[in-house]
Protein backbone atom coordinates (compact mmCIF):
# COMPACT_ATOMS: atom_id res chain seq x y z
CA UNK A 1 0.00 0.00 0.00
CA UNK A 2 1.16 3.55 -0.74
CA UNK A 3 2.16 6.23 1.76
CA UNK A 4 -0.96 8.19 0.84
CA UNK A 5 -3.14 5.19 1.67
CA UNK A 6 -1.51 4.77 5.08
CA UNK A 7 -1.78 8.48 5.87
CA UNK A 8 -5.45 8.49 4.88
CA UNK A 9 -6.16 5.54 7.15
CA UNK A 10 -4.30 7.24 10.02
CA UNK A 11 -6.38 10.41 9.59
CA UNK A 12 -9.60 8.41 9.57
CA UNK A 13 -8.54 6.62 12.76
CA UNK A 14 -7.79 9.91 14.48
CA UNK A 15 -11.13 11.35 13.37
CA UNK A 16 -12.90 8.32 14.82
CA UNK A 17 -10.99 8.62 18.09
CA UNK A 18 -11.75 12.33 18.42
CA UNK A 19 -15.43 11.75 17.70
CA UNK A 20 -15.62 8.93 20.24
CA UNK A 21 -13.81 10.99 22.89
CA UNK A 22 -16.41 13.75 22.54
CA UNK A 23 -19.40 11.40 22.50
CA UNK A 24 -20.13 11.86 18.82
CA UNK A 25 -20.79 9.37 16.06
CA UNK A 26 -17.95 9.38 13.53
CA UNK A 27 -20.54 9.40 10.73
CA UNK A 28 -21.35 12.99 11.76
CA UNK A 29 -17.89 14.15 10.62
CA UNK A 30 -17.09 14.44 6.90
CA UNK A 31 -13.47 14.34 5.81
CA UNK A 32 -12.62 16.66 2.94
CA UNK A 33 -9.32 15.57 1.42
CA UNK A 34 -7.74 18.85 0.34
CA UNK A 35 -6.15 18.02 -2.98
CA UNK A 36 -5.12 21.51 -4.12
CA UNK A 37 -1.69 21.54 -5.83
CA UNK A 38 -1.55 17.73 -5.84
CA UNK A 39 -1.67 15.86 -9.18
CA UNK A 40 -4.51 13.63 -10.37
CA UNK A 41 -2.38 10.55 -9.78
CA UNK A 42 -2.24 11.26 -6.04
CA UNK A 43 -5.97 11.97 -5.89
CA UNK A 44 -6.67 8.70 -7.69
CA UNK A 45 -4.82 6.84 -4.93
CA UNK A 46 -7.27 8.30 -2.41
CA UNK A 47 -10.25 7.44 -4.60
CA UNK A 48 -8.97 3.88 -4.99
CA UNK A 49 -8.82 3.70 -1.18
CA UNK A 50 -12.56 4.43 -1.11
CA UNK A 51 -12.58 8.14 -0.26
CA UNK A 52 -14.54 10.37 -2.64
CA UNK A 53 -14.82 13.87 -1.14
CA UNK A 54 -12.16 16.43 -2.11
CA UNK A 55 -11.47 20.13 -1.71
CA UNK A 56 -9.95 22.48 -4.24
CA UNK A 57 -9.26 26.21 -3.94
CA UNK A 58 -8.45 27.34 -7.49
CA UNK A 59 -11.02 27.10 -10.25
CA UNK A 60 -8.44 26.87 -13.04
CA UNK A 61 -6.65 23.98 -11.36
CA UNK A 62 -9.92 22.17 -10.64
CA UNK A 63 -11.05 22.53 -14.25
CA UNK A 64 -7.84 20.84 -15.38
CA UNK A 65 -7.95 17.98 -12.87
CA UNK A 66 -11.58 17.03 -12.37
CA UNK A 67 -12.19 15.73 -15.92
CA UNK A 68 -9.20 13.39 -15.50
CA UNK A 69 -10.68 11.67 -12.46
CA UNK A 70 -13.62 9.27 -11.94
CA UNK A 71 -17.05 10.88 -12.05
CA UNK A 72 -17.92 9.39 -8.66
CA UNK A 73 -15.55 11.83 -6.93
CA UNK A 74 -17.26 14.78 -5.21
CA UNK A 75 -15.83 18.27 -5.05
CA UNK A 76 -16.07 21.20 -2.64
CA UNK A 77 -14.60 24.62 -3.31
CA UNK A 78 -12.74 25.70 -0.18
CA UNK A 79 -10.97 28.89 -1.24
CA UNK A 80 -11.90 32.48 -1.96
CA UNK A 81 -14.08 32.49 -5.08
CA UNK A 82 -13.30 35.32 -7.47
CA UNK A 83 -16.38 36.82 -9.07
CA UNK A 84 -15.07 36.31 -12.59
CA UNK A 85 -14.76 32.55 -11.93
CA UNK A 86 -18.31 31.92 -10.67
CA UNK A 87 -19.68 30.67 -14.01
CA UNK A 88 -16.79 28.23 -14.39
CA UNK A 89 -17.03 27.02 -10.80
CA UNK A 90 -20.75 26.33 -10.47
CA UNK A 91 -20.80 23.15 -12.63
CA UNK A 92 -17.75 21.72 -10.86
CA UNK A 93 -18.57 21.92 -7.17
CA UNK A 94 -21.46 20.74 -5.03
CA UNK A 95 -20.59 23.05 -2.14
CA UNK A 96 -18.76 26.35 -1.68
CA UNK A 97 -17.15 26.85 1.73
CA UNK A 98 -15.86 30.38 1.43
CA UNK A 99 -18.81 32.71 0.87
CA UNK A 100 -17.24 35.71 2.51
CA UNK A 101 -19.40 38.72 1.57
CA UNK A 102 -22.94 39.68 0.68
CA UNK A 103 -21.71 41.00 -2.67
CA UNK A 104 -20.24 37.60 -3.59
CA UNK A 105 -23.38 35.80 -2.42
CA UNK A 106 -25.56 38.09 -4.56
CA UNK A 107 -23.39 37.45 -7.64
CA UNK A 108 -23.47 33.67 -7.15
CA UNK A 109 -27.24 33.81 -6.66
CA UNK A 110 -27.74 35.81 -9.87
CA UNK A 111 -25.51 33.58 -11.99
CA UNK A 112 -26.97 30.42 -10.46
CA UNK A 113 -30.41 31.69 -11.46
CA UNK A 114 -29.26 32.16 -15.04
CA UNK A 115 -27.74 28.67 -15.20
CA UNK A 116 -30.38 26.79 -13.18
CA UNK A 117 -27.91 25.84 -10.43
CA UNK A 118 -28.78 25.60 -6.74
CA UNK A 119 -25.39 25.57 -5.01
CA UNK A 120 -24.93 24.62 -1.38
CA UNK A 121 -22.92 27.23 0.48
CA UNK A 122 -21.19 27.78 3.79
CA UNK A 123 -20.69 31.28 5.14
CA UNK A 124 -17.08 32.06 5.99
CA UNK A 125 -16.68 33.87 9.31
CA UNK A 126 -13.46 35.67 10.23
CA UNK A 127 -13.83 34.91 13.92
CA UNK A 128 -10.34 36.18 14.81
CA UNK A 129 -10.75 39.47 12.94
CA UNK A 130 -7.54 38.94 10.97
CA UNK A 131 -6.96 41.61 8.34
CA UNK A 132 -5.20 39.06 6.10
CA UNK A 133 -8.21 36.74 5.89
CA UNK A 134 -11.52 36.87 4.05
CA UNK A 135 -14.82 36.32 5.81
CA UNK A 136 -17.69 38.07 7.54
CA UNK A 137 -17.10 39.67 10.90
CA UNK A 138 -19.64 38.05 13.25
CA UNK A 139 -21.57 41.29 13.76
CA UNK A 140 -21.75 41.94 10.02
CA UNK A 141 -23.02 38.42 9.41
CA UNK A 142 -25.75 38.86 12.03
CA UNK A 143 -26.94 42.08 10.39
CA UNK A 144 -26.90 40.62 6.87
CA UNK A 145 -28.04 37.07 7.54
CA UNK A 146 -31.67 37.69 6.64
CA UNK A 147 -30.63 38.91 3.20
CA UNK A 148 -28.42 35.86 2.72
CA UNK A 149 -31.35 33.58 3.50
CA UNK A 150 -33.51 35.49 1.01
CA UNK A 151 -31.20 34.68 -1.92
CA UNK A 152 -33.41 32.03 -3.45
CA UNK A 153 -30.85 30.03 -5.45
CA UNK A 154 -28.46 29.51 -2.54
CA UNK A 155 -28.80 26.71 -0.02
CA UNK A 156 -27.20 27.99 3.18
CA UNK A 157 -25.97 24.87 4.98
CA UNK A 158 -23.83 26.32 7.77
CA UNK A 159 -20.64 28.21 8.65
CA UNK A 160 -16.90 27.90 8.02
CA UNK A 161 -13.82 29.42 9.62
CA UNK A 162 -10.02 29.35 9.43
CA UNK A 163 -8.37 30.23 12.75
CA UNK A 164 -4.99 31.96 13.01
CA UNK A 165 -1.91 29.82 12.41
CA UNK A 166 -0.63 28.50 15.72
CA UNK A 167 2.02 26.07 16.89
CA UNK A 168 -0.40 24.26 19.21
CA UNK A 169 -3.73 22.83 18.07
CA UNK A 170 -5.29 23.82 21.39
CA UNK A 171 -4.86 27.49 20.43
CA UNK A 172 -7.64 27.04 17.85
CA UNK A 173 -10.24 25.83 20.32
CA UNK A 174 -11.72 29.20 21.29
CA UNK A 175 -12.26 30.07 17.62
CA UNK A 176 -14.13 26.82 17.05
CA UNK A 177 -16.25 27.45 20.15
CA UNK A 178 -17.04 30.94 18.87
CA UNK A 179 -18.14 29.65 15.46
CA UNK A 180 -20.36 26.99 17.01
CA UNK A 181 -21.93 29.56 19.31
CA UNK A 182 -22.63 31.92 16.42
CA UNK A 183 -24.19 29.07 14.45
CA UNK A 184 -26.43 28.20 17.40
CA UNK A 185 -27.54 31.82 17.77
CA UNK A 186 -28.40 32.15 14.08
CA UNK A 187 -30.33 28.88 14.09
CA UNK A 188 -32.39 30.03 17.05
CA UNK A 189 -33.00 33.57 15.83
CA UNK A 190 -33.87 32.71 12.23
CA UNK A 191 -35.34 29.25 12.84
CA UNK A 192 -33.30 27.64 10.08
CA UNK A 193 -31.18 24.47 10.21
CA UNK A 194 -27.48 25.21 9.86
CA UNK A 195 -26.20 21.67 10.06
CA UNK A 196 -22.63 22.13 8.86
CA UNK A 197 -19.60 23.54 10.67
CA UNK A 198 -16.53 23.40 8.44
CA UNK A 199 -13.58 23.94 10.78
CA UNK A 200 -10.31 22.21 11.43
CA UNK A 201 -7.37 21.40 9.16
CA UNK A 202 -4.34 19.09 9.29
CA UNK A 203 -2.91 20.70 12.43
CA UNK A 204 -6.07 21.04 14.53
CA UNK A 205 -8.89 18.89 13.14
CA UNK A 206 -9.12 16.72 16.25
CA UNK A 207 -9.77 19.78 18.43
CA UNK A 208 -12.34 20.98 15.90
CA UNK A 209 -14.20 17.67 16.09
CA UNK A 210 -14.43 17.88 19.87
CA UNK A 211 -16.04 21.32 19.42
CA UNK A 212 -18.64 20.18 16.91
CA UNK A 213 -17.04 20.25 13.46
CA UNK A 214 -19.09 18.37 10.89
CA UNK A 215 -16.49 18.88 8.14
CA UNK A 216 -12.71 18.88 8.50
CA UNK A 217 -10.41 19.97 5.67
CA UNK A 218 -7.26 17.84 5.71
CA UNK A 219 -4.60 18.03 3.02
CA UNK A 220 -1.00 17.72 4.17
CA UNK A 221 -1.75 14.92 6.64
CA UNK A 222 -3.06 12.85 3.71
CA UNK A 223 -1.13 13.93 0.62
CA UNK A 224 2.10 15.07 2.25
CA UNK A 225 3.77 18.43 1.80
CA UNK A 226 2.63 20.59 -1.07
CA UNK A 227 5.08 21.45 -3.86
CA UNK A 228 7.43 24.30 -2.94
CA UNK A 229 6.60 27.68 -4.37
CA UNK A 230 9.69 27.67 -6.53
CA UNK A 231 8.79 24.28 -7.99
CA UNK A 232 7.06 24.01 -11.34
CA UNK A 233 3.31 23.87 -10.76
CA UNK A 234 1.44 22.39 -13.75
CA UNK A 235 -1.79 24.06 -12.64
CA UNK A 236 -0.52 27.63 -12.46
Amino acid sequence: MSEIFHRLEAVKSRIAAAAEASGRDVSAVKLIAVSKTHPPESILEVIDAGHLLFGESKVQEARAKIPLLPAKARWHFIGHLQKNKIRQALPLFEMFHGIDSLELARDINRIAGESGARPQILIEVNVAGEASKFGFKPEILRSGFEELLALDRLQVEGLMTIPPIAEEAEASRNYFVTLRGLRDQLQTEYRVPLMELSMGMSTDYEVAITEGATMVRVGTAIFGDRPKKNAVDPFE
